[in-house]
């Protein structure tokens, strides 16, 4: 986990100098978090882009497409999946629009928190909002298939994490 956090901060830091700041999402934001190693599979960015999320067509769903393309190609990936806006070196990386995410989960992007890290800025969900994130993907159908054991104990773990903390990290 404490290699792919490099790479996303060293991601992020690229990300940064083209004007955009990402947001960490998935297991290894959430890790993040709760200081708890989910083990995640890849990294998980959002990125501004359509609020349709999923509905938008492939080329179009993410802003700023050309540069992050860009980017991730100085840095030495390849684009494996425009669906997924996938990209692959060591690790898989892949790109999600984060204006969806008011709709999604009833989390205000301005509620989100940046941090900053290595040289990089990024936005990070508190605990409280991965929380909401987890239980709306639990609800999705590609992701109850695919993923809901996970998602189900993650929120099980979060709700407990939440009530002891106050939901700040």
């Amino acid at each position: 986990m404490k290699e792919m956090l490099q790479e996303f901060l060293r991601i992020a830091g690229a990300l940064n100098r083209e004007g955009i700041v990402p947001t960490l999402l998935g297991s290894l934001g959430l890790s993040l978090v709760t200081d708890k190693d989910w083990k995640p599979s890849d990294i998980d960015i959002h990125v501004p882009g359509d609020p349709r999320g999923w509905e938008a067509p492939d080329e179009a769903r993410i802003y700023n497409w050309e540069k992050i393309y860009g980017v991730m190609g100085g840095l030495g990936y390849d684009l494996v999946d425009l669906h997924e806006h996938e990209f692959r070196k060591e690790f898989s990386v892949e790109f999600g629009t984060i204006d969806a995410l008011p709709e999604f989960a009833d989390i205000e992007l301005g509620a989100l928190q940046i941090r900053g890290q290595a040289a990089a800025l990024f936005y990070l969900p508190s605990a409280e909002q991965f929380l909401k994130i987890y239980e709306a993907s639990s609800r999705d159908s590609y992701r109850a298939g695919n993923n809901n054991a996970k998602d189900l104990e993650k929120i099980k773990f979060l709700e407990t994490f939440v009530k002891a903390s106050g939901g700040v990290k």
